[in-house]
């Protein structure tokens, strides 16, 4: 079963501006909690994200336990959205969809991900217990941080 969620945020600042910042895999890091040991391990050859891109990263999600997490960059389209898919890591499925709008007077973000958790019934009960929220956490760092950048 795949679960889903979405997020969005308005961010007061020009749509070069925040694509500058949210497609640059070096500035993952600042938007990631620290209990998370964010930690890209490969070269990123440059601060700008292309289709076929690998981000080969470690991350300790539960209990300081260090995943090994690979995603791919599979589709950018230059200020409007780009999609990063796992290709090895905790999750059987991971698709996210990172989605950037000019308005009136900011930009509107949102945020897609679909996802699925291994080991069958064992996986659906940790998502309830505890993958779902410590997602949302996650994303709720990210707003907050992003929020503190942009918008204060």
């Amino acid at each position: 079963m795949l679960h889903t969620l979405q997020t969005s945020q308005f961010i007061n600042a020009d749509i070069q501006t925040v694509w500058g910042f949210m497609s640059s895999p070096s500035n993952l890091a600042t938007i990631t909690p620290q209990y998370m040991g964010f930690e890209i391990l490969n070269n990123l050859h440059g601060d700008t994200m292309y289709p076929g891109q690998i981000i080969e990263y470690n991350v300790k999600p539960l209990l300081g336990i260090k995943l090994h997490w690979v995603t791919e960059i599979t589709h950018v389209k230059e200020n409007e959205f780009f999609v990063d898919e796992q290709r090895f890591g905790p999750y059987s499925f991971w698709h996210h969809k990172h989605f950037l709008k000019q308005t009136g007077n900011g930009v509107e973000m949102n945020d897609l991900v679909h996802y699925k958790i291994p080991f069958g019934i064992v996986g659906k009960l940790a998502n309830s217990l505890f993958v779902k929220r410590q997602l949302k956490e996650v994303f709720d760092y990210r707003y907050k941080k992003v929020d503190e950048l942009f918008n204060k």
